[in-house]
């Protein structure tokens, strides 16, 4: 036990994976966010999917009319839908990637840009910003997340 306790604590100690933990971190908060924000769009524009939601605002066809779509909260729901069909992959495979033995530099290089890629997707989807900024800022992310797939099937298949 003594034995598995001292591999966890080299594990945390390794900068790689201290680098990883953090950067997983920052992502999915910034996903976790995206909820509240669909509900502070939800709110705001009083476009529910659910009508107890509408309780707040009137009962029976009076509040019929606070079941709808929003433009404004629609786009925030595609950029949360986003960051599912990206983050996750990135933390599955950013962790296999943190085991697998890069050096420092590229793994910093990895999170950061990839950090950095959705951060600037999110802002370019919200704001919205003039395409391709928000194509390339998804690509550059969907890239990073490749070449860690990339070394870690290279590292365990020996490709």
């Amino acid at each position: 036990r003594r034995a598995e306790m001292a591999k966890v604590s080299q594990l945390i100690d390794d900068e790689v994976f201290r680098a990883y933990a953090t950067y997983a971190a920052i992502v999915l908060v910034k996903m976790m966010l995206m909820s509240s924000i669909t509900g502070y769009f939800r709110f705001t524009r009083k476009a529910f999917a659910n009508p107890e939601d509408t309780a707040s605002f009137g009962k029976g066809e009076s509040a019929k009319k606070y079941l709808r779509t929003d433009p404004d909260v629609e786009r925030v729901r595609r950029v949360h839908l986003n960051d599912l069909e990206n983050i996750v992959p990135f933390v599955g495979i950013g962790l296999l990637y943190a085991l697998s033995g890069p050096e420092l530099s590229m793994a910093l290089l990895h999170f950061r840009i990839f950090t950095g890629a959705r951060i600037l997707h999110t802002f370019a989807y919200l704001i919205p910003l003039p395409q391709p900024g928000r194509g390339l800022s998804w690509a550059v992310g969907y890239s990073v997340t490749f070449s860690m797939a990339y070394k870690v099937l290279k590292t365990a298949w020996l490709l």
